[in-house]
């Protein structure tokens, strides 16, 4: 009882002592995250302009988002050991010098490759960044300062959502979408300037690079974004004539996540063997001791999931389907956007008074409500105010869960390890939104294929002559103007031309309504892990594991 009162009291005066630290850096550390956030949240809300300028589906964007989190959650373990080695200072210079120039290469694309190969930089820049921000929270803040500085990080990942689709929304409707992402070149040069202004990091060159866990961690994260990525257009079962290759007629998509699970369990066996022989893993496997934090990350995991798909969903059926430009997309996700951007401000002041499972179940449970609600009463105006419920009611949650988990790995690690809190929060943020953007992309798609056909098989207005002058085969979302385009060059009459509209409008429609009672479902089962998180409340917890 003496060494706990003890150990209370030394925590006390460590945060008295840091209490007056200055807040100038965390300015800094914000807009670290706010770039990376910004560029992420821009291409959703760019969605039409892309499309129309690269002439590309829109699946083909959201392939962006992709590359971006499969490079983000492939490298950022590597990442957190550079930012040890080389330290988190002189490493968040380089990286937003690195991130800027693919800002520059985003805003000249020519080509839709260009751009998916400018996002892939701008991860790879992103892998080392996101573990350096959380080595320079803790190599400037200490106590109660550093649950602040926390949550200022996640509020900073939401304000630049909403700042993203303000500005992106202005920018994209009347000066197309590349200045969206060149404003980023001028605010990465600023940033860089500003670092100096950072407390200087000491480099620890005694800490050593696992090769073979960065070659397993990043096959098995590739393996499995691809898989998901495709699962579409190669197939979910039997392989589709796009897929490259087959396994005796099996699609290589759902091959590939297996195959990316099982190298995921070989990395954390060998890192496992490596810790247990004395030497530097990839990740040190101390952040993730008990069933709490393993329940922090399968929330985190799930929340990001379900955040990417309905960032993807919502801007889809906006530009695309109904044809509105993209400050009207904003405007119809500014409250949710909003939302997020305070929830996750304000919801560090609930840290004393409830525990994080009550606020983590709360929070899935607002979650589940939003979604069902949302696929309950959709139809076509985005604008009425029983969508904007909906969608406020799911930011209000996605903005705790978001904060509340980060925080849990967080104040659970000693401050030595918080590279590889950084690394494991980046590697389950990223990889959750990748597989959720390349989910909901595959499902939404999926539905309305299915639907399409079914519709039309038994539609009498519409005889199998007239069919087979459409391509059924890759059927995708475009709007009302683009299908009259097509249906304009075959022989359909007024009548069935209509009547084709009327078949993809309701199947739309109900794509996704469907894929939102999907996500109800999803969010509805990540209750259970909720309900492991941690039961006590901030100053309850136990000392040891507290920086």
């Amino acid at each position: 009882m003496g060494v706990q009162s003890t150990t209370a009291l030394l925590r006390q005066a460590e945060d008295a002592e840091d209490a007056g630290a200055s807040w100038v850096p965390m300015i800094v550390i914000a807009l670290g995250q706010a770039i990376m956030s910004y560029n992420v949240a821009a291409l959703p809300v760019s969605l039409s302009g892309m499309v129309a300028s690269f002439g590309v589906p829109p699946t083909t964007v959201a392939t962006g988002v992709v590359m971006y989190s499969l490079a983000v959650a492939g490298f950022v373990m590597l990442g957190a050991k550079l930012v040890q080695r080389f330290g988190s200072t002189t490493v968040f210079r380089i990286v937003v010098v690195v991130f800027g120039s693919a800002q520059v290469l985003m805003t000249l694309a020519p080509v839709a490759p260009v751009m998916l190969a400018a996002q892939l930089l701008a991860g790879l820049a992103a892998a080392v960044n996101v573990p350096a921000l959380v080595a320079l929270i803790a190599n400037h803040y200490k106590g109660q300062q550093r649950a602040t500085a926390v949550g200022a990080l996640g509020s900073a990942r939401a304000g630049a959502g909403v700042l993203a689709f303000l500005i992106g929304g202005f920018l994209g409707t009347f000066l197309g979408w590349r200045p969206v992402f060149g404003l980023l070149v001028l605010v990465s040069a600023a940033v860089f300037v500003l670092s100096f202004r950072l407390r200087p990091d000491p480099p620890r060159p005694e800490v050593k690079v696992d090769v073979v866990g960065v070659v397993l961690a990043a096959a098995s994260i590739v393996l499995i974004v691809f898989g998901f990525n495709n699962l579409n257009r190669w197939g979910l079962g039997l392989a589709q004539p796009s897929a490259p290759f087959n396994m005796f007629g099996l699609s290589p998509a759902p091959i590939m996540i297996v195959l990316g699970a099982t190298l995921l369990q070989a990395f954390i066996a060998w890192t496992r063997r490596v810790q247990a022989a004395g030497g530097t893993p990839l990740l040190d496997m101390r952040v993730i001791t008990s069933g709490r934090e393993i329940a922090a990350l399968t929330t985190m995991f799930s929340v990001v999931c379900l955040e990417a798909m309905l960032n993807f969903s919502v801007p889809l059926y906006i530009q695309i389907v109904q044809g509105r430009s993209p400050i009207e997309t904003a405007v119809a996700m500014l409250p949710f956007n909003l939302t997020v951007f305070f929830t996750a401000l304000l919801v560090v002041k609930l840290y004393g008074r409830y525990a994080p499972r009550v606020i983590g179940m709360a929070g899935f449970t607002l979650c589940t409500v939003a979604l069902l609600w949302l696929a309950i009463v959709i139809r076509n105006d985005w604008s009425a105010p029983v969508v904007m419920t909906g969608l406020i009611l799911f930011g209000i949650g996605q903005g705790a869960l978001v904060t509340l988990v980060f925080n849990v790995l967080v104040t659970a690690a000693p401050k030595e390890l918080a590279g590889d809190v950084g690394s494991l929060r980046g590697t389950t943020q990223n990889l959750a939104a990748g597989v959720g953007t390349a989910l909901a992309g595959a499902l939404l798609v999926g539905l309305l294929s299915a639907g399409v056909l079914r519709a039309v098989a038994d539609n009498p207005t519409l005889p199998a002559e007239v069919r087979s002058q459409v391509d059924l085969d890759s059927i995708n979302f475009v709007s009302n103007d683009r299908l009259r385009d097509v249906l304009a060059r075959t022989t359909m009459t007024p009548e069935q031309s209509d009547e084709a509209l009327r078949i993809n409008a309701e199947a739309r429609l109900r794509a996704l309504k469907m894929g939102l009672l999907i996500m109800a479902c999803l969010s509805l089962l990540t209750i259970v892990p909720a309900s492991r998180l941690p039961a006590y409340r901030p100053g309850d917890e136990p000392g040891g594991r507290r920086a």
